[in-house]
């Protein structure tokens, strides 16, 4: 939430900050729950859902920063994750 308040506000920097902290804790949460780097993670279930908004968060920032491939790559993961979180995130 703080990464997709500080975007909205104008403050990218802060903002991919924020996201790459939240997607590299969501990412230690989901290997500690025995997800193993690849699969889906489901948007319907709801502790899944702060990875995957820091993922987006992440993409967006990166984008406003122009790191064009890491942008791209946070997009195709959060697709892969779940097609559902890309749609539901925009």
């Amino acid at each position: 939430m703080l990464a997709e308040q500080a975007l909205a506000g104008g403050r990218t920097i802060g903002g991919y900050a924020y996201a790459r902290t939240g997607y590299h804790r969501g990412l230690d949460a989901l290997r500690r729950s025995g997800w193993r780097g690849q699969g889906p993670v489901p948007w319907s279930h709801v502790p899944n859902r702060g990875f995957l908004r820091a993922l987006h968060a992440l993409g967006t920032a990166a984008a406003g920063i122009d790191e064009t491939a890491e942008a791209e790559r946070c997009t195709t993961f959060l697709h892969d994750c779940d097609p559902a979180a890309a749609a539901a995130l925009g």
